[in-house]
C-alpha cells in the first residue's frame, strides 16, 4: 500500500522543542517555512520557482538554496506533489520528468541538511494542517493539477492519485481543475468544474467535511456548502509538523 507517512528511525531529533523545517514542493514553486511544534509559523516564507523539467538533484539543489535564510531546525518534513512510499517518490506527474521514480527524495534531504527527514504526497500535508481529526475528512489542493488526500478519524489513508483519474470526456481531474484548466476554460465555467468535483468526491467517499487549499483555493466564488471549507494555503507548510507528532489537529491557518 501507498503509504503516506513515514519515519528514519536511524535519525532522531535531539531538542525537547524542536524546529520543523516545512518544504511545500509545488508544480509552479516550493516554499519553506520553519514552525513550531504547535503549527505556527517561526518565520516568513521563503519561495522559489520549482525547477520544472529539472532532474530530482536539480529541486533538491534548489531547496538547500532556498532554506538558507531560514536558521537552525531540526527535522525536515516535506509535501510532494505525487505518490510517494517510505520517504521514495513514485509519480511526480507535474513536474516534468520521469526521473523522479525510485527518487529517496527523504534519504537525500537528510543526507544534504543534515536532519531527519519525512515525506508525504502534498494534499496528504494540507489535510494534516486543516482536519479536526473527527470523522470522514477529504483534502483537494487546487494548483497546477489537483491533489487529494482522505482521513480517518485524523489518520491519513493510503495515498490516491485522484487527479489522475477520468473526471470529464477524457480529461483528468489535474486537467479538468488544474491551472491550464483554469486559464482555459476562464473563470465562471472553472468554477462550475470544481462543484462538478466536489459532488462527485461526496458520492465516491461520502466525506463528512471536504477541505479545499492549494493556490487557486483563492479563485472558488461559488456559494461554499456547509460540509466544504476554503482552507488557507499556509496549511501546505504548517501541516508538515504533524507529520512527526501523529496527533491529529490543527496547524494554525
Amino acid at each position: 500500500m501507498d503509504l503516506p507517512l513515514q519515519s528514519m528511525p536511524e535519525l532522531q531529533p535531539v531538542a525537547s522543542d524542536p524546529r520543523t523545517l516545512c518544504i511545500d514542493i509545488g508544480g509552479s514553486h516550493i516554499k519553506a517555512a520553519l514552525v513550531a511544534p504547535d503549527g505556527a509559523l517561526l518565520t516568513n516564507y521563503e519561495r522559489i520557482i520549482t525547477p520544472v523539467g529539472s532532474p530530482p538533484a536539480v529541486v533538491v539543489d534548489t531547496i538547500d538554496a532556498l532554506i538558507a535564510p531560514l536558521g537552525d531546525f531540526d527535522r525536515i518534513s516535506t509535501g510532494f506533489p505525487g505518490a510517494v512510499r517510505d520517504g521514495i517518490v513514485l509519480t511526480a506527474p507535474n513536474l516534468g520528468t520521469a526521473a523522479w521514480h525510485g527518487f529517496k527524495l527523504a534519504e537525500r534531504l537528510s543526507a544534504r541538511l543534515g536532519r531527519p527527514a519525512r515525506l508525504a504526497n502534498d494534499a496528504t500535508v494540507q489535510g494534516l494542517g486543516a482536519i479536526s481529526g473527527r470523522g470522514l475528512e477529504c483534502t483537494i489542493t487546487l494548483g497546477t493539477g489537483m491533489g487529494f488526500a482522505l482521513f480517518v478519524d485524523g489518520e491519513a489513508t493510503p495515498h490516491l492519485e485522484m487527479g489522475q483519474h477520468n473526471a470529464y470526456k477524457k480529461r483528468s481531474y489535474d486537467e479538468f481543475v488544474g491551472h491550464a484548466a483554469l486559464e482555459r476554460v476562464g473563470l465562471r465555467k472553472w468554477n462550475k468544474q470544481v462543484l462538478h468535483t466536489i459532488d462527485a468526491l461526496r458520492v465516491l467517499v461520502n466525506f463528512d467535511i471536504l477541505y479545499i487549499g492549494g493556490g487557486n483555493a483563492i479563485a472558488v466564488n461559488f456559494d461554499i456548502p456547509a460540509d466544504v471549507h476554503l482552507v488557507s494555503n499556509e496549511t501546505g507548510v504548517t501541516g508538515g509538523v504533524r507529520l512527526w507528532d501523529g496527533v491529529p489537529g490543527r496547524a494554525r491557518r
